[in-house]
């Protein structure tokens, strides 16, 4: 630490471990096609681990930044935490660009036409703090970036602009990358039947493809997350 890059999105919840080596007051920021906010077990997964950032003292504030999928809508949202929002020590962020009309007045919704508007508005709510990002590289677009999940909206130079615009409002003291394709490797049948029920069906490129595309993205954020 402070920066580290590392595997496929399927241990995002090594950020949280990442966190526990921060012994001051920090605000965390996560770009991220998923929430990872599910309140049900296991607690150490990539589909919770947020909760385990909330847990942590010296986390005064998690912000989630480019949702797309499914999980922040009614009814899979049941079991999301509610209360980490109530409390606003959670913010999450998900596009509704397609979403119907209701679903665009959630609390933080964003839409492509006004989410930097938003950014810019909460980078300056953060000023002069200090601040951990993690990138899930899923919160790309499928152009930019080819990972083990579904992918996100956000491209490239979005992210570019929202780590400058962090940079010159607060101080980045680490952070990490990770979500880039790995191929799935099983020890036991049971493992294997566990991720392929859960993770999307992809129709991927041919594996020298993924590297290029994932080796010319990383050569752009990682500068600009860890410069």
């Amino acid at each position: 630490m402070p920066f580290i890059l590392y595997g496929s999105g399927d241990f995002h919840y090594l950020s949280a471990l990442w966190l526990r080596r921060l012994s001051g007051p920090v605000i965390f920021v996560s770009f991220d096609n998923h929430p990872d906010w599910d309140i049900r077990p296991p607690k150490w997964g990539c589909g919770g681990w947020i909760n385990r950032a909330l847990e942590l003292a010296n986390v005064q504030h998690v912000a989630i930044w480019g949702c797309g999928n499914f999980e922040c809508w009614w009814p899979h949202n049941i079991f999301a935490n509610r209360r980490g929002e109530r409390e606003g020590r959670l913010e999450v962020h998900p596009w509704a660009d397609q979403r119907p009309m209701k679903d665009r007045e959630r609390r933080g919704a964003i839409l492509r036409e006004n989410w930097r508007d938003r950014f810019e508005a909460f980078a300056a709510n953060i000023a002069g703090r200090e601040v951990y990002v993690t990138i899930d590289l899923d919160c790309l677009r499928p152009e930019d970036a080819v990972t083990n999940w579904e992918n996100g909206r956000f491209t490239v130079a979005d992210l570019e602009w929202a780590l400058g615009k962090l940079r010159e409002k607060s101080r980045i003291i680490g952070g990490d990358i990770c979500g880039a394709y790995s191929e799935p490797k099983y020890a036991r049948w049971k493992q294997r039947f566990a991720s392929e029920w859960d993770h999307p069906k992809l129709d991927l490129p041919a594996a020298d493809k993924i590297r290029t595309a994932n080796f010319a993205t990383l050569e752009r954020l990682w500068p600009a997350l860890a410069h």
